[in-house]
């Protein structure tokens, strides 16, 4: 993967902490749709669902996933949403193996640091036949190198990937990679296959 980071990025973390009181007034809505599409190629039935990077939780509400952030001021609004939380970073998830049937990352996996780990990891806690999806912004696009540029003028330090690196980072942890949807934004949803092939 590109750009790879060895640890959290502190800035975003704080940065994000700061802007969670008024986060999902600025978000555009969830494309339900495509991310339905993402969960409905798993090979197996859903109902454990970790969104990772999942912030004020306004994905993990339309799923009813379990969000794991390790913004606190995020956590805080996804709770008044009722919603479960887990404070913890995509590098080192606290879920035990084989734990969960499907993990979802909106809008968030070019925030993480050390983006292949993140993936070892997320595959790591879906049981066989479970499903990631992410959905993040291409940054072979026009509008994607425009976004890539403005993060880092605000100071973030986020590595962007194109939709072929994606898959093929999602590839490379085992994962069967599966294309839902191109463009700026890109959905590419990841099966891991059964422990007897």
């Amino acid at each position: 993967m590109p750009g790879a980071r060895p640890s959290v990025m502190r800035w975003d973390v704080r940065a994000f902490d700061l802007f969670a009181p008024v986060y999902d007034r600025f978000m555009p809505p969830t494309d339900g749709v495509t991310l339905r599409k993402g969960l409905a190629v798993a090979d197996r039935e859903i109902d454990r669902i970790l969104e990772v990077g999942g912030g004020s939780g306004r994905v993990a509400r339309e799923v009813g996933a379990t969000v794991v952030d390790p913004a606190r001021g995020m956590l805080r609004r996804a709770r008044r949403r009722g919603l479960e939380t887990v404070q913890a970073s995509a590098t080192d998830l606290p879920h035990p193996d084989g734990s969960v049937d499907a993990v979802v990352v909106i809008d968030a996996f070019h925030h993480f640091p050390a983006g292949q780990r993140c993936l070892s990891e997320m595959a790591r806690v879906l049981a066989p036949g479970g499903v990631l999806v992410i959905t993040d912004f291409d940054r072979g696009t026009r509008l994607g190198r425009a976004l890539d540029l403005a993060e880092r003028c605000v100071g973030f330090d986020s590595t962007f990937c194109t939709a072929s690196e994606l898959e093929a980072a999602i590839e490379s942890t085992g994962l069967d990679a599966r294309p839902i949807e191109y463009g700026f934004e890109t959905t590419v949803a990841g099966v891991k296959p059964p422990t007897d092939r």
